[in-house]
């Protein structure tokens, strides 16, 4: 029989994404109609072990659905990956009255939530995520607007990479994941797209391809990075020795993570809060929210963490198809 729920917590784990606070707007306003009372930890699963809880009204998170980044602050926390401090999350919680949690955040922070879960605490993720990297769902809460952050910041660089002939390599952020090195390929029609899953480091491609384009009377070259192949400075430096052309390379970074989130990033995490909660409400734990084929639905943690997720063949044919 599930225990009923009369506290909820809500906390923001990993990487900030843009969207995260429509989710946390949501949690608070779902579990508030539902009759619980909802209640803040802030600074992720670091902020859980320090006892920094706040309870959260409506009021709390009026005028926050338009800002990026997390209202509930995150960190990264090398305790909570051990047995004696999962034990002490859960017994904090206890302290505090929370009966469960929705964690917002990547496969790390999944893996806190089972681990919470173990201890006796109800969790539910929320895939809060630039990279898409998370197997069991189609969206994850970010992708949206650090694609489309990163898209126009290409198509600038594009511009002046062709006034002065230049080639330019453009690092995009997503650890070991390529989706947004792919998205952003064949969105800013890229002429090499480089993506962990599938580079094979043979330089010598990408520089016949550069000196090709160029008899061809084509005036830049346009090469999308992805962060978990990296050293585009040093990449720049040989591409330029070797063929002659300038050539430059533009780090994004952080910037992808952050600014207002797009429309779809608000609405699809608004969704998946009030989803989330309405699930820890009922009783359920050691769930994630995911969203595939139109519909929003949850599944086990631990099955979720064993699923794989892999660049779509025909999609990464397209690209390079594209790209020639």
């Amino acid at each position: 029989m599930a225990k009923e729920i009369k506290t909820i917590g809500v906390l923001t784990s990993g990487g900030d994404a843009p969207g995260m606070n429509a989710a946390i707007r949501a949690v608070v306003r779902k579990g508030i109609a539902n009759g619980v009372q909802v209640k803040g930890i802030k600074k992720g699963y670091q902020g859980l072990l320090n006892e920094e809880i706040i309870d959260l009204q409506k009021k709390n998170v009026s005028d926050i659905i338009q800002r990026g980044g997390t209202i509930l602050g995150t960190a990264r926390c090398a305790e909570f990956r051990t047995l004696e401090g999962q034990q002490l999350g859960a017994e904090i919680c206890r302290k505090h009255g929370i009966d469960g949690i929705v964690v917002i955040g990547g496969d790390g922070s999944y893996k806190g939530a089972q681990a919470l879960s173990k201890q006796g605490i109800n969790t539910i993720g929320i895939p809060g995520t630039i990279d898409l990297d998370i197997a069991c769902t189609e969206y994850t809460i970010g992708f949206d607007t650090a694609i489309n952050t990163a898209m126009d910041a290409i198509d600038k660089v594009r511009d002046t990479s062709s006034s002065h002939e230049r080639c330019s390599i453009i690092e995009v952020m997503g650890r070991d994941a390529g989706y947004i090195a792919l998205w952003c390929g064949v969105a800013n029609g890229a002429e090499d797209i480089l993506l962990p899953e599938k580079y094979d480091y043979n330089e010598q491609t990408i520089i016949n391809n550069i000196i090709n384009n160029r008899k061809r009377g084509k005036t830049h070259h346009i090469i999308i990075n992805a962060e978990g192949i990296g050293h585009s400075t040093s990449m720049a430096r040989r591409i330029e020795a070797a063929t002659g052309i300038e050539t430059r390379a533009t780090i994004l970074g952080y910037m992808q993570r952050g600014g207002n989130p797009t429309c779809k990033d608000r609405f699809y995490a608004s969704i998946m809060g009030a989803y989330a909660a309405d699930i820890l409400c009922q009783g359920k734990t050691n769930r994630v929210v995911g969203y595939q084929h139109g519909e929003f639905l949850d599944f086990d943690i631990d099955e979720a963490l064993a699923m794989k997720k892999t660049i779509s063949e025909y999609q990464y044919e397209v690209s390079r198809t594209l790209s020639m």
